[in-house]
């Protein structure tokens, strides 16, 4: 599968964006799908995930402030980030997760990742 992460950009703090990540050549419904981020200097880390059979889970600050889902006639998969910090700031991956007995959070239990999308945002 390939994916294509979009939608980042520049914003103010307490702004919100949408990143998508849209799937081709193969269907996401299957598959375990998470964002990451990486800030700038920083190792990248694990933001959440979307289970295939339909939970979602977001860790650390990102709780009660980003959403993930999915819609499946496009093949893609969302991240809604509200109240945004400038600690925000980094850029987002999604990935896909192989069947794995790895920990879900770690990098190296996903198989196919975006591009990246820078999202900066601003104090």
């Amino acid at each position: 599968v390939q994916l294509q992460a979009s939608g980042g950009g520049l914003v103010q703090a307490g702004g919100s964006l949408r990143l998508s990540c849209a799937a081709s050549g193969n269907t996401i419904s299957s598959y375990h799908m998470a964002w990451f981020r990486q800030p700038p200097g920083k190792e990248r880390e694990f933001v959440g995930i979307s289970w295939a059979y339909g939970p979602t889970e977001l860790t650390g600050s990102a709780k009660g402030r980003f959403t993930i889902s999915r819609d499946s006639a496009k093949n893609t998969m969302y991240l809604q980030m509200n109240s945004l910090k400038p600690e925000d700031t980094a850029v987002y991956y999604c990935a896909r997760r192989l069947l794995s007995t790895l920990p879900y959070k770690l990098e190296s239990s996903y198989d196919s990742w975006g591009q990246g999308t820078q999202v900066t945002v601003s104090s």
